[in-house]
């Protein structure tokens, strides 16, 4: 198995990023949130991403991710009946691994519900999958980091119509101060939210 690459971006694609490794450019499937979580790397830039091959009969495809968190969630979620590599990814895409860890622990389909392509039944069977899953793995202490002001504050946000990546950058972009009210908190994300 290809574990990690290190190489220079040639292009990056919507799902997708050709880096250059020793002369040959591989096409590598990221998720969405890649280059944010890698500082927003540019082409001719040099990149080190920790890697799943996935291989089929008829294709070989590789994934890759910031952390080796990331790809073990990853691995994971592929070892639910149903959960394919393009479903996989659009869940760490659209979820962060906060929001899917606390989801899975709480037993909220709705949710894991808010990735495209998953419904109710897909989401519950990934719970009953990973629940002891998770509950057993050494998560890394930022994963049990989301209090329950933070996930009101996404729901309040995602409530109001915006995805769960524009409520979790909000919610990164308030102060750390716990004494801040739950709708002081709504109301300088909004804040954050509104254009400029």
């Amino acid at each position: 198995m290809i574990a990690s690459l290190k190489g220079l971006i040639q292009a990056i694609g919507p799902d997708h990023w050709i880096i250059e490794v020793g002369g040959v450019g591989l096409r590598v499937n990221v998720p969405s949130t890649l280059g944010d979580e890698l500082g927003n790397p540019g082409v001719g830039r040099p990149v080190h991403l920790y890697t799943y091959l996935h291989v089929r009969e008829n294709e070989l495809a590789l994934y890759g991710f910031a952390s080796e968190e990331g790809r073990a969630l990853f691995e994971m979620l592929l070892g639910v009946n149903g959960v394919g590599p393009r479903t996989a990814l659009s869940m760490v895409s659209t979820l962060s691994p906060e929001l899917l860890h606390r989801a899975v622990i709480h037993d909220e389909p709705e949710v894991l519900q808010r990735v495209p392509g998953i419904g109710r039944k897909t989401a519950e069977r990934i719970i009953f999958h990973l629940k002891d899953r998770l509950k057993r793995a050494a998560v890394p202490a930022a994963l049990g980091t989301i209090s329950d002001t933070d996930a009101d504050v996404i729901a309040a946000l995602t409530g109001l119509g915006y995805s769960l990546i524009e409520a979790q950058s909000a919610l990164q972009s308030l102060p750390r101060d716990p004494a801040l009210p739950l709708e002081e908190r709504i109301r300088l994300a909004l804040g954050y939210l509104a254009p400029r």
